[in-house]
């Protein structure tokens, strides 16, 4: 994992995405910090009110409203918890892994 890569490209793509908001921006990170503590792994758990604290959202119906465009999106895949109880899964797609440009050598 490419930890610059990914987020270069990642700006790069909401740039010029106009659905998205400084909520989305901050709810992101949070989760790219999160995924970052959990050393990369797809999925890794998150419990919404650490999220909701870290990425400084504080509505309920904001985090869910994000939540579900990012999924849709596709810069996250958001994977509910079965009850209140569990913590729901998240997993960051990968923006790092690049073509690497062909050889004249071989």
């Amino acid at each position: 994992m490419n930890y610059i890569r990914h987020l270069n490209a990642f700006f790069s793509f909401i740039g010029s995405d106009k659905r998205l908001s400084a909520s989305h921006i901050s709810l992101y990170m949070a989760l790219f910090q999160y995924w970052n503590f959990n050393r990369f792994q797809n999925p890794f758990p998150i419990y919404r009110d650490n999220i909701m604290k870290l990425s400084k959202i504080g509505s309920k119906n904001t985090y869910h409203k994000c939540i579900k465009e990012l999924h849709e999106a596709k810069y996250i895949y958001y994977h509910p918890p079965v009850s209140k109880f569990q913590p729901g899964r998240v997993s960051l797609a990968r923006f790092d892994v690049q073509e690497e440009p062909a050889s004249r050598y071989k």
